[in-house]
């Protein structure tokens, strides 16, 4: 017997598919599929949820400095001419240096988020902003489940699927 199940899929299909579930799963926070494909997403959401949540604080921060476009009252780039060695005008985009605190990880939360990153895919929210679906792992959902040791998700069985009567079921985020 595989340690896994193997849906009735190839091997690309199949990763796609759990990759697409999970991804929702910590976007959304549940989905609805069929049984067998819950249970094995689940697998895959814990082990992604207990990997955050062990390294969620595992970072430093620093200031650096950045250099950053100027810009007007009206939010557009500020402008000034200038002449190249040939006597050619063209603008050049005024800039400014500001310092800037970011987040350096650590070697083992980096390896983390790498690990992590082959579970899930990047996906849009509902006004078609472009979710960075490890930030929100990390910043929205570990937190939630920082004294928890195992658990995060919930199976709920909700009957057979309309048409040709697959088990279907809701995966869900414990709270």
């Amino acid at each position: 017997m595989p340690g896994y199940r193997r849906l009735g899929r190839e091997t690309a299909a199949r990763k796609s598919i759990l990759r697409n579930l999970v991804t929702t799963l910590i976007v959304e926070g549940k989905v609805t599929t069929t049984e067998t494909r819950a249970k094995e997403a689940a697998r895959i959401a814990e082990k992604a949820i207990a990997l955050a949540v062990k390294e969620q604080n595992n970072f430093t921060t620093k200031t650096v400095q950045v250099s950053a476009a100027k810009l007007d009252d009206k939010g557009r780039k500020v402008l000034r001419s200038a002449t190249s060695k040939n006597d050619r005008a063209y603008d050049v985009v005024e800039r400014e240096m500001k310092t800037k605190t970011v987040q350096v990880d650590m070697p083992s939360r980096l390896a983390a988020r790498r690990k992590i990153m082959t579970m899930m895919v990047e996906t849009k929210d509902h006004e078609g902003n472009r979710v960075n679906t490890v930030n929100h792992l990390f910043n929205s959902v570990a937190p939630r489940y920082t004294t928890r040791s195992g658990g995060y998700t919930r199976i709920v069985k909700i009957g057979p699927r309309r048409g040709d009567a697959a088990p279907m079921a809701i995966l869900e985020l414990v709270d």
